[in-house]
């Protein structure tokens, strides 16, 4: 069984997950969202997905395209912090 197949999010619209805009509306979209990520039981194995894919659109394991960013610039100082 793939992770996938335990989502959370196949019980919802899909579209909630892809909010247009980054202000009003597509705020409250995203908050929703994230909502449902918070209790969807393979909610790490999908940010790990989404991180290790590169995803740039969408909310992924409870985090924006924004936060994702953040997330890889954290972990690529680590790593050069690591590697010298």
């Amino acid at each position: 069984m793939n992770w996938r197949d335990k989502a959370e999010c196949l019980r919802t619209d899909p579209e909630l997950f892809f909010p247009v805009g980054t202000t009003g509306l597509a705020l409250i979209q995203a908050d929703a969202a994230k909502r449902v990520c918070q209790r969807c039981p393979v909610q790490e194995e999908c940010l790990r997905w989404a991180l290790d894919s590169r995803q740039e659109t969408g909310i992924w394991g409870g985090t924006d395209e924004e936060e994702r960013r953040l997330i890889r610039r954290r972990q690529a100082r680590e790593a050069r912090r690591v590697a010298s």
